[in-house]
């Protein structure tokens, strides 16, 4: 053998890695064969889902296609809502009445199918993502229709459906400023509310991840509160406003405890911290029993304690009373509301191990910076109606209230 030829093993195979050939896409004969189905039982759902269950079609291939014929009929174009060529029948949810005794059976019908192939989920969400980012390309009456479709979803609990495939693909600039989001978002918002209760309605918005911009359902001219309360009235959705005005209103209290927080904590000057809540309520409408209570609390909160020190705590407590005497007795202005202010430092003290000797003597530093007045104090142990450590109380501030009306007497 020369030095040029290369030894070979004589009988020896050699073995080439197979190729996965993969199967041509159809997506029309897949159309067109669930588009049969829908006509052979002339769109009974029951028989259709028998017959689904019962063929050999690939749902893991065709999975989209599949909700597009039961949606609209037909195959859409790739990518939009449009018809596409193919076979079509008159059962699909967009040819149905915008009512929903009669969408709610294919809601059921979807429900029996993804039960058995609980993997369509996925193209559900792709095929409900389109459309919800098209909604301009769908006419009113079909808007409404998926709006009731979605509802009924979401109320029958359809196989894993998540919210945020519902409510963040419609957040669109230009479907937003066009009025299209808060006009299905209403319609949802309605059909939903007929069989679920409001705590139901925010749990989904929560899961959205939409439940604290609710404004951003409206365009952007109209992004109020006022209008927000305007709208969903007039759409008898009270329970929606009644919410959306508490939740508003608690988020004003916490960003208004926020700010003193800050100011109280870096002792910024009383005449400051006064002006900041005179305008943290003019802008949020606060009642002025919440004001006190905020003033309250974030008074407190800001006492430096020093550990199981009982005496150093009172005086710490003590100290932090008196020196923000003058911003509670700017809001304390009537009998009604040192009262409040009272049963908040009742509630506290009985909350607070280490406030809970320290009731009687609170309550006498409020007194002597006149923040409390004495007949407010006589009512409160005379007539107190909070129950909470009052017992323990009432004994605790009675020499207090005896001085006082002994005190009275000889005036």
């Amino acid at each position: 053998m020369s030095s040029k030829e290369r030894p070979t093993l004589g009988g020896t195979r050699i073995k080439t890695r197979k190729r996965n050939i993969a199967a041509p896409l159809d997506p029309a004969a897949f159309a067109d064969a669930v588009v049969q189905i829908y006509l052979d039982n002339a769109g009974d759902l029951e028989l259709i889902a028998k017959s689904i269950e019962s063929s050999d079609l690939n749902f893991s291939r065709y999975g989209d296609t599949f909700f597009e014929v039961v949606f609209t009929g037909g195959r859409t174009q790739p990518g939009t809502t449009k018809p596409d060529e193919g076979e079509r029948h008159p059962y699909s949810v967009l040819e149905s009445e915008p009512t929903r005794e009669l969408i709610l059976p294919s809601v059921i019908y979807l429900q029996k199918i993804l039960r058995r192939r609980p993997f369509l989920i996925k193209n559900l969400e792709n095929v409900m993502r389109r459309f919800l980012q098209s909604l301009e390309l769908f006419e009113e009456n079909e808007r409404k229709k998926l709006a009731i479709f979605t509802a009924l979803a979401f109320s029958q609990k359809l196989s894993g459906l998540p919210p945020e495939t519902v409510f963040q693909p419609m957040l669109k600039d230009n479907l937003v400023g066009k009025g299209l989001v808060l006009s299905f978002i209403t319609e949802f918002f309605k059909e939903y509310l007929i069989d679920n209760s409001l705590d139901d309605l925010i749990s989904i918005l929560k899961r959205g991840k939409v439940e604290d911009n609710l404004l951003e359902f409206f365009p952007s001219a109209k992004r109020t509160e006022e209008n927000f309360s305007e709208h969903f009235t007039k759409e008898g959705l009270v329970a929606l406003v009644e919410y959306n005005e508490k939740k508003i209103f608690e988020v004003k209290l916490k960003e208004m405890k926020s700010a003193l927080t800050t100011q109280i904590t870096e002792e910024t000057d009383m005449s400051e911290v006064i002006e900041t809540v005179k305008q943290r309520v003019k802008d949020a409408k606060l009642p002025d029993v919440e004001v006190v209570r905020i003033l309250w609390d974030v008074i407190m909160d800001a006492v430096q304690w020093s550990g199981k020190n009982q005496q150093q705590n009172a005086n710490a407590a003590l100290r932090q009373v008196k020196t923000w005497a003058e911003l509670l007795n700017t809001f304390c202005t009537n009998g009604k509301l040192e009262l409040e202010l009272m049963y908040k430092v009742q509630m506290q003290c009985y909350e607070d191990a280490k406030l809970m000797k320290l009731f009687p003597d609170i309550v006498r530093s409020l007194y002597d910076q006149d923040v409390l007045a004495e007949d407010t104090i006589v009512h409160w142990f005379r007539k107190g109606t909070n129950p909470k450590g009052r017992q323990t109380f009432v004994k605790a501030l009675e020499p207090f209230v005896k001085w006082l009306e002994e005190a009275e007497e000889e005036e």
